[in-house]
């Protein structure tokens, strides 16, 4: 029974330090965004809330915004479309090479991201600019959705497993057609799965910096690429403060959004 206390304890202290390495630096970054200090001087001589209205006054800060989330709506509409492709796909057929081409799915997101990078960089530079299409936003969005599919496929194909085909062949003996059966029976069940992994996606692309660093080219800078930019200027550390927990707030919400809905749908 000592011995058990023991582990217990022991377990408790290591899930508290594991989450104190997370989660302590995020806060401080938070509590530095109201630091009236111009540097990132520890413990805060003040606090003041003009550097959020500095960020948001900041036109190179809303730009970025700006390019984040298009880079994010594009690459989450690929993934979506791609990734439930893909998961219908490897779910409902079986045909030579499903298991390769489930490895290959998931391959992106398990690869360092300067592997992807690299890898993205020389094929649109070999394959793309011989065309005079150079890097910009649609390679960003393309870097992107190589990695953001994996969730979406995750989440409908875990979808897919749980559905099984009991209510769509049901659907067929009353007389849908395969049209008819998707669009009131299929999905309306994985509206959810589908909802989470765009959310996902979203939150993947939204604070990914290395790969849109190598496909990004000059005219294209996102949030973080901005943050990364400025973080060593003085006289913009407070305002990287703000940026940087207003990107936590940003990449935050929708996981956990994800996930309530995830846990929602797992009930029924």
């Amino acid at each position: 029974m000592n011995l058990s206390r023991t582990a217990r304890l022991a377990l408790r202290l290591a899930l508290a330090l594991g989450l104190g390495v997370i989660y302590v630096p995020l806060a401080i970054v938070l509590l530095n965004s109201f630091n009236a200090d111009r540097t990132f001087a520890w413990p805060p001589t003040g606090f003041t809330t003009r550097w959020w209205s500095t960020a948001w006054n900041s036109s190179g800060v809303r730009d970025a915004l700006w390019t984040s989330v298009q880079a994010g709506l594009g690459a989450t509409a690929i993934a979506l479309v791609l990734g439930t492709m893909a998961a219908f796909a490897v779910q409902r057929y079986r045909f030579f090479g499903r298991d390769a081409v489930s490895l290959l799915i998931v391959l992106p997101i398990a690869l360092p991201g300067i592997v992807t990078g690299i890898a993205l960089n020389n094929a649109f530079r070999t394959m793309l600019e011989p065309f005079g299409v150079g890097l910009g936003m649609f390679t960003v969005i393309v870097g992107h959705a190589t990695f953001c599919v994996v969730t979406v496929h995750n989440n409908v194909l875990a979808r897919l497993r749980r559905m099984g085909l009991n209510t769509e062949e049901a659907s067929a003996d009353l007389g849908a057609d395969t049209f008819t059966t998707f669009r009131l029976v299929t999905f309306p069940m994985m509206r959810s799965a589908l909802l989470a992994g765009g959310l996902l996606a979203f939150a993947l692309s939204f604070d990914e910096i290395i790969v849109t660093t190598f496909t990004a080219g000059a005219g294209v800078k996102t949030l973080p690429i901005w943050i990364f930019e400025n973080l060593f200027r003085p006289n913009q550390a407070p305002v990287v403060n703000v940026v940087a927990a207003a990107l936590i707030v940003f990449s935050v919400v929708p996981i956990y959004l994800a996930q309530r809905l995830s846990g929602t749908a797992g009930t029924h």
